[in-house]
């Protein structure tokens, strides 16, 4: 089967557009709200997010990091992983956090995530943003606050996000395996 183009540049950028307002009508001014991307890919969107949100709001400071969960996954003894550095210097005590990821499919990674990030401290919040919600493989009850796009898609299918930073373009791609 040919691969289904789900997003393209243009509405790519009008879904973080409208992701950061949805943020900036949650958290206001950012003041207790950090922004940490999952390693490997969540970091693109989070800087994006992290970049959009200063542009909108002319230059507040919004603290954003990378999270590394390697050694948090529950596959990461079956599988060559590779760590990935985390920048986290701003503290997560007491604030609220909006866990930033690419692809929410089985919950698996965010669940991992959760798990890494105790590791900075105990947050106030936290709230899930991705820009791709596979709804219908769970494996955990894990559900983001804000979706870029949902879509219904089966296990023979991969959702492919690709990024200016890395491919060359911005897209969302369903593809079979």
């Amino acid at each position: 089967m040919k691969p289904k183009i789900l997003l393209e540049k243009n509405q790519f950028d009008v879904k973080i557009k409208r992701l950061c307002h949805q943020l900036i009508e949650a958290h206001n001014d950012f003041k207790d709200t950090v922004i940490i991307g999952l390693q490997p890919r969540g970091i693109y969107l989070a800087k994006r997010i992290h970049k959009e949100l200063q542009n909108i709001l002319k230059n507040k400071k919004i603290n954003c990091g990378s999270l590394d969960i390697t050694f948090h996954r529950d596959d990461f003894r079956k599988k060559e992983l590779i760590p990935n550095p985390t920048n986290i210097n701003f503290t997560i005590e007491d604030k609220n956090v909006v866990l930033v990821d690419d692809v929410l499919y089985t919950g698996r990674t965010i669940r991992a995530g959760l798990d890494a990030m105790l590791d900075f401290g105990r947050p106030k919040d936290v709230e899930l943003l991705v820009l791709v919600d596979r709804r219908l493989s769970r494996h955990v009850p894990i559900q983001a606050k804000y979706v870029g796009i949902t879509i219904d898609s089966v296990a023979s299918q991969n959702v492919k996000v690709e990024w200016q930073e890395t491919e060359g373009k911005d897209r969302i791609t369903l593809l079979d395996k």
